[in-house]
């Protein structure tokens, strides 16, 4: 076993410029191009692929729970978002609006959706009645427009693509389930398809929604030390359905409102895969996510027929076996194939050389850590899926050490910004729940409150920032 340590020199290295490395990789592995409108980009096919395959895995999953996919419109009328000021108002600065239809003024001002929380209440009111219209649980996919100052390719966007799910249930109990059923199943996404550890929790009341009484949500750290949102899940009590006039009669006929859930996740879930797994070769694309689990590299195709038609039969068994493959038989050399599915972060590699087929093998190298094994070219069909599954774990391990590893218990407020600027992950420490403290901490080092922790056992008594009693256990970190 060998292993590749080759730079590709075409990327910038993350220890030299991690930002300049992750505009690189989007580029060069072709998953996206800057589009002509400022701050919105083109998904191309790889990159977008990638997004297909976590929409897929979820839709899958979402329809196994009884759950539905809408579509509602793009365009929110202006008397719409007025309904609701305390949700509307966070949104405000970041939106689109449409003023001319056609060649004429519009009577009434449109916004193009920057989430849909209003779309979906207006929708609810006409359809629900009676208990027998409970629960409601709708899915959107679909993409949002927020005019975002800075953006970056899949992290901040001013177009994005996501999914919304918008669900009413007639207990508080019911509502309580959906919202932390969800943020479990995007804990599942990270684990079983994405390869990332997710650190999941509450966000503060500073922190939290527009319009909920409670936000959870699922955070991944990245090579740099920062954090990144990466889903969340909200449990809006009734105040949209109270806001609405959303109603039902319950079955002793007497009305009530019912208590209402949101939940999303969206493309950024690309970025975060980019820098949790990617180096200064490239992608390093977990294989459950991969839009191909397997490029086979004919050598010397040209010069001999028998590899050529081995390598088509490799790629045909592998397909029957449920793998994503394909073969290259282009006249590039192989060692600019080598590279360039290293660069796309094609997790599993085959050789198929004459040498190696006289012997009746092929040669399999993993992307992840560059190891090299020989195989019989009759078995390696069969293995395939479970050197898949075996770098899956690896991955998975790999990046749960990492973001183990950057979590540190801080008792004071030098440590805690001593962490924070220096890219070591997250702060962990004791707080009093006071937001002048979270202020603070935004003012001085530019780092937030990521979540409250779901394990909230104490390990001090006093709060690191300010020093009063400390009630809370709470990750602080810079976050993109």
């Amino acid at each position: 076993m060998t292993k590749n340590v080759n730079k590709n020199e075409s990327i910038t290295s993350q220890e030299e410029n991690f930002s300049q490395w992750y505009t690189d990789i989007c580029l060069k592995a072709g998953l996206m191009d800057y589009a002509r409108a400022k701050g919105f980009i083109v998904y191309r096919p790889y990159g977008y692929a990638i997004w297909e395959l976590v929409r897929n895995w979820l839709d899958g999953e979402f329809k196994k729970t009884g759950h539905h996919d809408v579509y509602l419109p793009l365009l929110i009328p202006e008397s719409l978002m007025d309904e609701e000021k305390e949700h509307v108002k966070g949104f405000a600065p970041e939106c689109a609006v449409v003023t001319i239809g056609g060649d004429k003024p519009l009577t009434e001002k449109m916004y193009v959706r920057p989430t849909s929380e209003v779309l979906f209440c207006d929708y609810f009111k006409d359809i629900v009645h009676s208990f027998r219209d409970l629960p409601v649980k709708d899915n959107q996919w679909c993409s949002v427009v927020r005019w975002e100052k800075t953006t970056r390719p899949f992290l901040r966007g001013a177009e994005f693509l996501w999914q919304e799910g918008h669900t009413l249930h007639a207990t508080k109990e019911e509502a309580l389930d959906e919202t932390l059923g969800q943020l479990k199943l995007y804990e599942r996404l990270g684990r079983e398809v994405l390869a990332i550890p997710f650190e999941t929790g509450k966000k503060t009341e500073k922190e939290k929604f527009a319009g909920a009484e409670a936000t959870y949500t699922v955070e991944a750290i990245m090579k740099d030390g920062q954090a990144l949102q990466s889903g969340t899940s909200h449990f809006f009590g009734q105040g949209f359905c109270q806001h609405f006039g959303i109603k039902f009669l319950d079955s002793n006929n007497k009305q009530e409102t019912p208590w209402q859930t949101s939940w999303g996740v969206s493309t950024r879930l690309i970025g975060a895969v980019i820098m949790v797994h990617g180096d200064d070769n490239g992608l390093v694309l977990p294989p459950y996510v991969a839009p191909i689990q397997v490029e086979v590299i004919p050598i010397r195709f040209d010069k001999d027929p028998k590899v050529k038609q081995a390598a088509l039969d490799l790629v045909e068994a592998l397909t029957k076996e449920g793998i994503r493959a394909e073969a290259d038989f282009s006249d590039k050399t192989p060692g600019w194939k080598f590279s360039e599915y290293e660069m796309k972060g094609v997790p599993l590699r085959i050789e198929v050389g004459p040498r190696d087929l006289a012997a009746g093998n092929v040669v399999l190298t993993r992307r992840f850590d560059g190891v090299k094994q020989t195989v019989a070219l009759s078995g390696a069909a069969k293995a395939v899926p479970t050197v898949l599954k075996d770098i899956h774990e690896a991955m998975y391990a790999k990046a749960l050490a990492y973001r183990d590893s950057h979590i540190h218990e801080c008792h004071t407020y030098g440590e805690l910004k001593d962490v924070v600027t220096t890219g070591q992950g997250y702060a962990k420490v004791m707080w009093c729940g006071d937001q002048a403290d979270e202020d603070k901490v935004k003012a001085d080092v530019n780092a937030t409150s990521r979540c409250l922790p779901f394990d909230q056992t104490p390990f001090d008594d006093k709060c690191a920032i300010c020093g009063k009693p400390a009630t809370k256990v709470v990750l602080f970190a810079r976050a993109y």
